[in-house]
């Protein structure tokens, strides 16, 4: 059976999470980042009406690295590009994948942030533009 990920009384495990998702690419993403880093998920639930349901953090030194929304065979990658990380992500751009470059072109900057949501699905070019982000945010 797999997990409710919008009951708020249940808090799934990452595998269960992963089951839910039914993408492979979900836990073999959630490893590489915690071998990477050398940090653990955070499993939280949003009652946020925009996302509500449970989400995957990983955090290192107190940073957000990225936050990882369920969905049902990909998920959302949201990784927030700040004043710290902006010239280096408009670096990484013109290399980047054109679905990248209009994600990034298409989300509006708010206090001096713009909070990039990235579906992935497949292990391609715009999951390894995803990881290059996070690297980033990790280095500001």
């Amino acid at each position: 059976m797999v997990v409710d990920l919008k009951d708020p009384h249940v808090c799934p495990t990452l595998e269960e999470i992963g089951e839910a998702v039914g993408n492979p690419v979900f836990l073999r993403f959630c490893s590489g980042i915690a071998d990477t880093y050398g940090c653990r998920e955070k499993i939280e639930y949003s009652a946020c009406s925009w996302e509500q349901g449970w989400n995957v953090k990983f955090k290192k030194a107190g940073k957000t690295l990225c936050t990882l929304y369920p969905r049902e065979l990909f998920f959302t990658v949201m990784v927030v590009v700040g004043k710290r990380e902006r010239e280096a992500v408009e670096r990484l751009l013109p290399e980047a994948t054109a679905e990248l470059r209009e994600i990034y072109q298409q989300t509006r900057e708010g206090n001096g942030q713009r909070w990039l949501m990235i579906d992935l699905e497949e292990q391609g070019e715009l999951y390894d533009d995803v990881l290059r982000l996070i690297q980033i945010r990790r280095m500001s």
